[in-house]
């Protein structure tokens, strides 16, 4: 009676599919197959932007800069990078006149640093999702300068850097004149393990004149130009956020560091102070959703 309850008990499991590991005879079941998810690739949409700003700063005034477009940085911590400049808010760094926003490294002590600088940002007061970034600058000359237009997050909605991702709309130093870096940061994509996504392009006159610099981010790409040439592109992978974490709000940043691990690679040299990055406007151009 027992062994037939059994029997029965055995058949009924067997027949409910409870057992996972082995069938009815004894023998282990094939492995499943794995599923296999294909994600699509991502289409280029050919993104238009709107021809009137959403934000910007043409500089149009005198003084400070606008204090409802822009905060400040300030310290000297190294940020990161061994930088030797104090970031401050004083107009004696970041000046507004004659039509431009000069920001001024001088060679003074502040803070336990020997040179002051400014770093603007647009944090809170100018954050973007997608858009065309335009800013027309003439850049420092001088070695140990380290000029910089670029973009941070500003949520950090992936974790600290480089994990949620840097744009750097024109990077420069002084020591290779006129060369102009245009690059992406990212978890799988930094310059530490020296996989940074990059573009280099010589630019003969941009420590005397003026030159557009320009990035267009949209869902698909980073594109970069400058003088409306385009120079660099990093396409979305649309495979996780250590490739692409460019899908939160960044905001902009404007700052002339001094020294550092790149910029003062070659040394400083003092008889260039006080030295400027010239901005003429900052323009902010939203896509046009597709």
């Amino acid at each position: 009676m027992k062994r037939r309850v059994l029997h029965k008990a055995i058949g009924a499991l067997c027949f409910l599919g409870i057992s996972t590991l082995y069938s009815c005879s004894g023998q282990p079941k094939p492995t499943p197959s794995p599923v296999v998810v294909t994600i699509p690739p991502l289409v280029d949409k050919a993104w238009d932007f709107e021809t009137t700003p959403t934000w910007a700063d043409e500089f149009d005034y005198a003084g400070a800069p606008n204090p409802k477009l822009w905060d400040y940085d300030i310290g000297g911590t190294g940020w990161g990078n061994n930088e030797l400049q104090y970031y401050t808010n004083s107009t004696n760094n970041a000046l507004v006149k004659d039509g431009k926003l000069s920001i001024i490294a001088r060679k003074e002590s502040l803070g336990g640093k020997d040179y002051t600088s400014t770093r603007l940002v647009s944090r809170q007061k100018g954050d973007f999702l997608y858009g065309r970034f335009e800013i027309k600058a003439k850049l420092p000359k001088g070695l140990g300068t380290w000029p910089a237009i670029w973009m941070l997050p500003t949520d950090w909605a992936y974790g600290g850097w480089p994990n949620s991702g840097e744009i750097d709309i024109m990077e420069h130093v002084g020591y290779d004149p006129n060369v102009i870096h245009i690059t992406t940061h990212s978890l799988a994509y930094y310059f530490k393990i020296n996989t940074q996504k990059t573009a280099v392009k010589t630019i003969p006159t941009a420590i005397t004149d003026y030159h557009l610099y320009r990035v267009d981010w949209t869902p698909y790409a980073i594109r970069g130009y400058i003088d409306n040439e385009k120079i660099f592109e990093f396409v979305n992978e649309n495979k996780s956020y250590a490739e692409w974490p460019f899908d939160k709000r960044f905001h902009i940043l404007l700052n002339l560091a001094v020294g550092g691990d790149w910029g003062g690679a070659k040394g400083v040299d003092n008889s260039i102070f006080p030295c400027q990055m010239d901005i003429d406007y900052v323009r902010v151009y939203k896509m046009i959703d597709k």
